[in-house]
């Protein structure tokens, strides 16, 4: 019997172990996003990330923020959040958090297993295919029937300052040796790992959501949200996660000094204290915004920053964000590492911190004489990387050529 077929638990179906957590989470992550696009041929059953470790008081930031909104997370239990997609349902499972004791992590996977098979049956699906992003699930998976596995290796998880390195490594580790599929969206990473992975390694590079950012209104039908119109041009911006292992905030700061006549807009939540930043009178931190909302805020940036830190977690990235801003046609200014080489010619990657401030600066002159035709050409580069081509590559690779 094949992935396509239905078994005794109902219909043949896709057990996501996410990454993110689809209630407080941005859900533009590629987890999300294919899964609401397979959630359209298979019944999904997604499952919110099971943490690396518990959130604590000078290891974690918001450590208390953290464990309240999971605990709401976990209250939740299994919903179908999405009105007209009844294939996709989202689930949080209740676990011990009790991280450093083995026994303990046996006992939660066991447990997390179980509410699992309990939550597919209510649901009338298999768990025919599993697909892991969070390596903490690798011991759920030992534990559930399945045929496929597919390890979405779509960061080195145990590079997270927060993790505990050694830990995750192994589960990583086992995973690339017995996943049928390990997913890549880093060339650089799927090189590195090579002899791990062998013929079973497979780039599938991200979507985006083409139609999503290429609306020309907001949610409420006005061209440009509030407290975004109420900021003056031209304007450099961010949206994102602002988390301290990620954005090199001393390089936004050099931006927005060098640069006064320019207002420097970030939109996202953070791990980071931003207060010596938003003293700067022209930085404007807005907060985190829904997903349905970005688009209309990134439509009023004049140029879009990716300013990376340099460091392992980002070499071995690549950001969702970059083809959001290309389909959206702005201009990016980026710092350098190596996925973002392949669109070197739709923007300008900088080497140095005087590089990109200069970059942003010609970025900024353009924006007053480049025409239309500049901006339709970055949004071509992407036209055909929608999120549902990616999902029907998956289906394809994991269900045959005739997934249908």
């Amino acid at each position: 019997m094949g992935v396509g077929d239905v078994g005794s638990a109902g219909r043949a179906g896709y057990v996501c172990f996410a990454g993110q957590d689809w209630w407080y989470h941005n859900r533009a992550h590629s987890d999300v996003q294919l899964m609401l696009k397979l959630a359209e041929q298979r019944p999904v059953l997604f499952v919110n990330s099971i943490a690396m470790r518990m959130p604590m008081p000078g290891r974690s930031s918001q450590p208390l923020r953290r464990i309240l909104r999971k605990a709401k997370s976990m209250a939740r239990k299994v919903q179908r959040p999405v009105p007209g997609l009844a294939n996709f349902a989202v689930m949080t499972p209740v676990l011990l958090p009790f991280y450093g004791s083995r026994p303990a992590r046996a006992f939660n996977a066991r447990l997390i297993a179980l509410q699992v098979r309990l939550a597919a049956r209510s649901l009338r699906m298999s768990t025919d295919v599993c697909v892991v992003t969070m390596p903490t699930a690798a011991d759920v998976v030992e534990h559930l029937p399945h045929r496929t596995l597919v390890y979405n290796r779509s960061d080195r998880h145990s590079a997270f300052p927060e993790a505990d390195t050694g830990f995750i490594e192994v589960l990583e580790r086992r995973l690339m040796a017995t996943a049928d599929h390990v997913l890549y969206v880093s060339s650089e990473l799927m090189a590195a790992e090579r002899e791990l992975t062998r013929d079973r390694a497979v780039f599938l590079d991200h979507g985006v959501d083409l139609d999503h950012f290429t609306t020309t209104t907001g949610t409420d039908g006005a061209a440009e949200p509030a407290d975004l119109a109420a900021i003056p041009g031209p304007r450099i911006g961010f949206f994102g996660a602002l988390d301290d292992f990620i954005v090199d905030f001393e390089l936004l700061a050099r931006v927005a000094k060098e640069h006064p006549d320019a207002q420097l807009v970030l939109i996202g939540d953070t791990t980071h204290d931003l207060g010596a930043l938003t003293a700067l009178p022209n930085v404007h931190h807005l907060g985190f915004r829904p997903y349905a909302e970005i688009p209309a805020y990134g439509r009023g940036f004049d140029v879009a920053l990716m300013p990376w830190l340099d460091n392992d977690w980002v070499r071995h990235c690549n950001p969702i964000k970059l083809k959001e801003y290309l389909a959206l046609g702005l201009r990016v200014v980026s710092t350098d590492f190596p996925e973002v080489r392949r669109y070197a010619d739709q923007l300008v990657i900088a080497a140095t911190a005087g590089e990109f401030s200069d970059a942003v600066g010609a970025a900024l002159t353009a924006a007053g004489t480049e025409g239309e035709e500049e901006a339709q050409r970055r949004r071509a580069s992407v036209e055909t990387d929608s999120w549902g081509t990616r999902a029907a590559e998956l289906r394809e690779l994991i269900e045959g050529p005739a997934a249908g």
